[in-house]
C-alpha cells in the first residue's frame, strides 16, 4: 500500500469513527504543522502496533492544537456591541499573536503559512464571518509575504495583523505616536 493511501485511509477510518475534527492529525511539524509525532511516512509508518501507537498520539496531539486554538479564539475574540475601532484592534491583536503561535509551534518549517493561513481563517470564522468570506481575507492579508523556513520579522507579522483588521473591519484602530 502506497504511503498517500494509508493516510487516506487512517484519515478516512478516524473520521467516520470520531468525526471531521481528525482530519489533520498527521500534518507535521516537518510539513509545517502542528504535529511533532508524526515526522514523515517513511520515518513514521513502521509495524501494526507501532504505527497504531503513533497515528493515536497524533490524533491525540491535533486534538490539543485544537482545543487550545478553541480557547485562543475565545480569549481574543472582540466583545460583543464592540465599535468598529475596538474590533480592530481586537483582529489585529488576536491576528498577531495567532501568527506568532503557529511559528513558534511549527519553527516556520516547510509550508508553515499553510497552518497560518487555517488557523487566521478559523479565528475569523468563529467571529461569526462565513468561511468563504474569512479565507479570503486572510489570503489577501498574508498576501504571499511568509515563506517557508523564515520567521517573517515582527513588523510584517504586525502589517498581517493590521492588514486583515482593516479588510473585516473597515478601519484601523487608534495609536498614540
Amino acid at each position: 500500500m502506497d504511503n498517500f493511501r494509508f493516510l487516506d485511509e487512517v484519515s478516512a477510518l478516524l473520521a467516520a469513527r470520531y468525526g471531521r475534527w481528525t482530519c489533520g492529525w498527521e500534518w507535521s511539524v516537518h510539513n509545517g504543522g502542528p504535529v511533532g509525532a508524526w515526522c514523515c511516512d517513511a520515518h513514521s509508518i513502521g509495524g501494526p502496533q507501532e504505527t497504531a501507537a503513533r497515528v493515536a498520539a497524533c490524533l491525540l496531539e491535533w486534538r490539543d492544537w485544537l482545543e487550545y486554538l478553541a480557547e485562543r479564539f475565545d480569549d481574543l475574540a472582540p466583545p460583543p456591541g464592540s465599535t468598529g475601532e475596538d474590533r480592530s484592534w481586537h483582529v489585529e491583536r488576536a491576528a498577531t499573536r495567532l501568527v506568532t503561535t503557529v511559528i513558534d509551534r511549527t519553527g516556520t518549517a516547510g509550508g508553515w503559512y499553510g497552518l497560518c493561513t487555517t488557523t487566521l481563517t478559523w479565528y475569523v470564522t468563529s467571529t461569526g464571518l462565513a468561511p468563504q468570506e474569512a479565507a479570503a481575507a486572510v489570503r489577501a492579508a498574508i498576501g504571499g509575504r511568509f515563506e517557508s523556513w523564515t520567521e517573517p520579522a515582527p513588523a510584517l507579522v504586525e502589517s498581517v495583523g493590521e492588514d486583515l483588521a482593516v479588510r473585516l473591519t473597515g478601519c484601523r484602530f487608534f495609536r498614540e505616536r
